[in-house]
């Protein structure tokens, strides 16, 4: 039986600069462990072995991959958010947008008054829903 089921997301060199930009997000959110590459170990010096944040209460677990991938993320699998209102839901979509590409702007699509898709500037897939 499973003890744990964790989102664990797998970046090129950029998992710290993406943990640390995710928990700036949230007010609820932290990074609670880093494990870093030593020298002479499979990933280069000081990038991120395996590391660990939260998001409002959810745990993530980050890498980044010493082994070069033909593949990277995809929207099929996202993060969705349930924004609490207006401010926060405009926040968040300004913030992840930036250097990100839009996939489905605000809007009322029927299933919700405000809702958005997007991918970040890391490629990480968004969904922002206002509750």
């Amino acid at each position: 039986m499973a003890h744990h089921v964790t989102t664990h997301l797998m970046f090129n060199g950029v998992a710290e600069q993406a943990m640390r930009y995710y928990t700036s997000l949230f007010d609820d959110a932290e990074v609670t462990r880093i494990e870093r590459y030593g020298p002479d170990e499979a990933g280069a010096e000081g990038s991120i072995r395996s590391a660990e944040f939260s998001l409002a209460g959810h745990r993530y677990l980050c890498i980044d991959s010493p082994v070069r991938h033909d593949f990277t993320f995809t929207p099929s699998m996202s993060l969705f958010v349930e924004c609490e209102g207006n401010d926060e839901f405009e926040h968040l979509y300004m913030q992840l947008t930036t250097d990100g590409e839009v996939l489905m702007p605000p809007d009322d699509y029927g299933f919700s008054a405000r809702f958005a898709w997007l991918n970040d500037r890391f490629g990480v897939s968004w969904q922002l829903n206002l509750a």
